[in-house]
């Protein structure tokens, strides 16, 4: 048996074979690079992602908390002119209360202090307007965030730390407390302590 094989043939034939293993490692290194290279920009795109999406998330809360601080600043842009008239509410209110009863019925007194009630009317009107309200209590539990105890009394059927007196009105302005109403309050008579802390 002769071999029909052309020994030139068997050369090509190895150098193809060759040839085609050489284009298979150079293949399999390139899938290798580009699945490397591939890995390194998702990890790249997953990190630019979180980063973009935390700047989103901290962008929204700047807005937020802006839009807070522009109605906080509106709400409460008159806090210091507003404490700064409670005095003059108080003196309304005062020199009022410090009217004898004969001046009362003096006629040219009468103008003069009606028109005193008037304008305390007034300013009251105003502060209610612009978010400011009287806090006036009286036979209501103590409460540390909205009273100031000026002094403490034992009151016969009073619980300890209900309010006996009012001394100064208290003021919010839209739910911030502006001055603590000045209170006189109870003092243990063997009941119960009575201390609103709720709020």
């Amino acid at each position: 048996m002769t071999d029909n094989t052309n020994p030139k043939e068997t050369e090509e034939t190895e150098n193809f074979e060759e040839d085609i293993e050489n284009l298979e490692a150079e293949l399999d290194a390139d899938l290798d690079e580009s699945s490397r290279k591939l890995k390194e920009l998702e990890g790249a795109f997953l990190h630019t992602k979180d980063q973009l999406l935390r700047t989103v998330a901290e962008m929204e809360n700047l807005r937020k908390r802006s839009q807070r601080e522009r109605e906080d600043a509106s709400k409460y842009a008159v806090t210091s002119f507003a404490k700064d008239l409670l005095e003059v509410a108080d003196n309304f209110r005062r020199a009022l209360e410090h009217i004898p009863a004969e001046m009362r019925e003096d006629a040219k007194s009468k103008a003069v202090i009606e028109g005193l009630e008037a304008s305390e009317r007034s300013m009251l009107k105003v502060f209610e307007k612009n978010g400011i309200k009287k806090i006036e209590p009286m036979d209501e539990p103590f409460n540390p965030n909205l009273h100031e105890v000026m002094f403490e009394a034992p009151v016969p059927g009073k619980p300890s730390g209900m309010i006996i007196q009012l001394v100064d009105a208290g003021y919010v302005l839209n739910d911030r407390l502006l001055r603590a109403a000045k209170v006189g309050v109870a003092k243990g008579d063997g009941t119960a302590h009575n201390v609103d802390t709720s709020a």
